[in-house]
């Protein structure tokens, strides 16, 4: 096997010598580009920064995901206003046919699948490979295995993983590679040491190889299925029950994919520096898993900022910063316009709440006291706009009654808007048109959450629960930054911590930011230079993809 890749797919740039070690990054999504629809959320846009960021700094690093024929799924308005997903064909002239074409076994049938190619040139990323199975040698289920990202049907859902995992394996085999580290972002490509246990027939050669990021903060959130289901649909690449026990160490029938990530890595990362510390405690007491270190999440901040916005700010120009934060608010109220039929004023302070829509995240929580957030709404002394916008997973129920009570409750409030199509598109003018990013997920259970970081290179101040990033962010700077709602005792039942926060974010709300941001211009801006200044570069992702370098490939 060679250490290089085939020259039609090398990197168009000698290697940072820092950089060398080869590294190949598995994940189920990525979101690169507008155009590249193969990414649900938060995961996909830490993946699509880590890959141009890798490129920025010249690393030996490529990328192997999955091209899914109907991405995630096109959100639109039904007749009666309430959410509708659709799934529809997608098609990319940009990637390459590479010809490659081989099988692995699902569920005791070849699957046959072929490998498309990004070169790094599209769009500034390292090179990279998605597979599908959408060949005219397979049969329709076979076929639809890369249809949807995220599959319902939990044996789909497997089926997907063994693409990533046995797939991305057998992938580099076809192209004779052989990286030195092999790094999987989320659990989702596991199954790909069982074809390295093949391989190499030693589990010490696989730890070696193998490094792992968990994204995870609570143990009922890791992946585990009946090995025996795993078993039947040839999740083992053929290998025998008993020595998957004897590999994966485990005794009883639960297999947890995060677990067997830990066990068979030499390293591995929690996402923010809290995340390690909950990552660490959660799996003390189990035996063999591996180290785990923390590498904060960032994002790439070249594709995400402002240029105008970040040039007035590098040059200490706070007229122009001012002008041109207005100038963004105005493009995006273009479109809160086009969609929603309602004209927002630049000049009022306006609050985005923006990214999925889960339980856990509260889309809702400042409209659960609606006296309270009509008493907001209509304050005509200091005016309050408020936009909503992300994806359900389309099998949510609850999140979609979620997303739909707020599209509902929006029609008799002209300065309240819900846009639908959070997509990058969307998000990047979210967060260049935002004067308050409002982020309120229950504490403990956001193990970083990004989105924060590419608002505040846009000039948009957080507004937050004290979880993930953020944390880092307020204790890292002595000087404020951002405004922090105080934690609440996460063991109170949740209605309980609902409401204290529900409280408390209007006890900020009202008592602080509307007054700095009405009263105090000057102080306002003030806020505004810190937080663009001090968000980088750490939540840059410059500084992330130097440390898997530095902290777990190296």
């Amino acid at each position: 096997m060679s250490k290089n890749l085939p020259e039609k797919y090398r990197h168009p740039y000698a290697f940072d010598k820092k950089y060398k070690k080869s590294a190949v990054y598995f994940s189920m999504e990525f979101a690169i580009d507008q155009s590249l629809k193969i990414y649900s959320g938060g995961l996909g846009f830490l993946a699509g920064s880590h890959m141009r960021s890798a490129y920025d700094l010249k690393q030996n690093l490529i990328g192997i995901g999955i091209l899914w024929k109907k991405g995630y799924y096109d959100q639109y308005r039904k007749e009666d206003l309430s959410m509708g997903s659709l799934f529809r064909d997608k098609s990319y002239s940009f990637l390459e046919d590479t010809n490659i074409k081989f099988t692995i076994k699902i569920n005791n049938h070849d699957v046959w699948i072929k490998a498309f190619f990004l070169k790094p040139e599209t769009f500034g990323t390292v090179p990279m490979f998605f597979l599908s199975t959408d060949l005219p040698e397979n049969d329709y289920l076979a076929k639809s295995t890369t249809f949807r990202l995220y599959d319902s049907d939990p044996s789909a859902k497997i089926a997907q993983t063994m693409v990533l995992g046995l797939g991305g394996a057998k992938l580099l085999d076809a192209l004779d590679y052989e990286p030195d580290i092999y790094h999987l972002n989320e659990a989702h490509a596991v199954s790909c040491v069982f074809h390295l246990y093949n391989k190499f027939k030693s589990v010490e050669k696989i730890r070696e190889k193998m490094v792992f990021t968990t994204h995870t903060p609570e143990e009922a959130g890791n992946e585990k299925h009946d090995i025996n289901l795993l078993n039947s649909l040839s999740f083992f690449d053929g290998i025998p029950l008993e020595k998957v026990r004897e590999i994966t160490g485990i005794k009883d029938n639960t297999f947890n994919h995060t677990m067997v990530g830990l066990r068979l890595s030499h390293k591995a990362n929690g996402v923010s520096k809290l995340h390690g510390e909950v990552s660490r405690d959660m799996w003390k007491e189990v035996p063999g898993v591996c180290s785990i270190d923390h590498i904060t999440n960032a994002q790439n901040k070249k594709y995400w900022v402002d240029p105008w916005l970040d040039n007035a700010h590098a040059t200490k120009d706070r007229e122009a910063l001012i002008d041109r934060k207005k100038r963004l608010k105005t493009k995006l109220f273009e479109l809160v316009a086009d969609q929603t039929g309602k004209m927002f004023d630049p000049d009022i302070l306006t609050i985005v709440w923006a990214r999925r829509f889960a339980d856990y995240k509260r889309p809702d929580l400042i409209t659960r006291d609606y006296e309270k957030f009509k008493r907001l709404m209509n304050n005509k002394e200091r005016p309050v706009q408020i936009i909503f916008a992300g994806k359900p997973y389309p099998m949510d129920y609850g999140a979609i009654h979620n997303f739909d009570n707020l599209s509902h409750m929006s029609k008799d409030i002209k300065n309240m808007a819900v846009l639908t199509g959070y997509e990058l598109k969307l998000s990047r003018q979210l967060k260049k048109g935002s004067d308050v990013w409002l982020n309120n997920p229950r504490v403990t259970r956001e193990a970083s959450g990004t989105s924060g970081m590419t608002a505040a290179m846009n000039g948009s101040i957080n507004f937050s629960t004290n979880d993930g990033w953020i944390r880092e962010f307020k204790e890292m700077n002595k000087t404020q930054n951002s405004f922090v709602l105080p934690i609440v005792d996460h063991n109170l039942p949740i209605y309980q911590q609902d409401q204290m926060d529900l409280d408390n974010l209007y006890q900020m709300l009202e008592n602080e930011i509307l007054p700095l941001y009405y009263d105090t211009p000057e102080k306002w801006w003030t806020l505004v230079e810190t937080s663009m200044k001090q968000i980088v570069p750490y939540f840059d992702s410059a500084r992330m993809v130097d440390e898997y370098y530095t902290k777990m490939y190296n």
